[in-house]
């Protein structure tokens, strides 16, 4: 779906009159990238974290230790209360989603059960994911805030998570009415709660915190139904 400013865009485009030449230079361009991906899709091999970013191949380099901290213990009480109450399938690190133009590997991502009875063995690209988690680092902040940002809020990805590792502050957004993100939560203390991980609602301090993680782990595991 279009938005008000891409629109605005496209009636420009429209109204010079070369618009068919330069559709015709947009669309070649966008078919060569197209083999770009494809070959991407050939070479990528299971040790890379890669991603596919309007045509141009991005190798992330090994994390540092505070963001495989964050990273490993969200994940670890997302998956744990997704997996007890069969709630869809949780995605980490290098689980890959296709966009309709470009592919990315959040740290972690969850998929409800609708999207996940349909997957199979040995797929390796995903569809748009229901929740999408990204931890920052000196390398990934501009594009986790910038095209990401862009293209989870056009895929409608309805809630998406930002994590500051350093600051130890979690930013939260979901999509409005009017298929724009909206910031409801910045925080480093409190809860948080998931709308797509239906009863999924933790401290924020757990995220950081190893004592405080391992007290959410044992909540979640004596829970008996949501």
């Amino acid at each position: 779906m279009a938005t008000f400013s891409e629109k605005q865009l496209i009636s420009r485009i429209l109204s010079l009159p070369n618009a068919p030449i330069l559709v015709n230079e947009i669309t070649g361009r966008l078919v060569e990238e197209q083999k770009r991906r494809e070959k991407f899709y050939n070479d990528i091999t299971e040790q890379e974290k890669a991603e596919f970013i309007n045509g141009e191949i991005i190798i992330h380099s090994p994390v540092k230790k505070e963001h495989n901290d964050v990273a490993s213990s969200l994940h670890q009480l997302i998956y744990l209360f997704v997996k007890k109450f069969k709630l869809g399938y949780v995605g980490f690190d290098k689980v890959m989603i296709a966009l309709s133009r470009n592919d990315y590997e959040p740290d972690i991502c969850f998929f409800s059960k609708d999207k996940s009875d349909k997957f199979k063995k040995g797929q390796s690209l995903f569809p748009v994911p229901d929740l999408v988690v990204e931890v920052l680092s000196k390398g990934t902040s501009k594009n986790d805030r910038g095209i990401k940002f862009e293209d989870y809020q056009a895929h409608e990805i309805s809630e998406y998570w930002i994590i500051d590792p350093v600051k130890k502050v979690v930013e939260q957004y979901r999509i409005d009415k009017e298929g724009k993100y909206e910031l409801i939560l910045k925080s480093k203390e409190g809860k948080i709660s998931s709308e797509v991980i239906n009863g999924f609602k933790i401290s924020i301090a757990a995220i950081f915190d190893d004592d405080e993680n391992l007290t959410e782990v044992e909540r979640i595991i004596a829970m008996k139904k949501l």
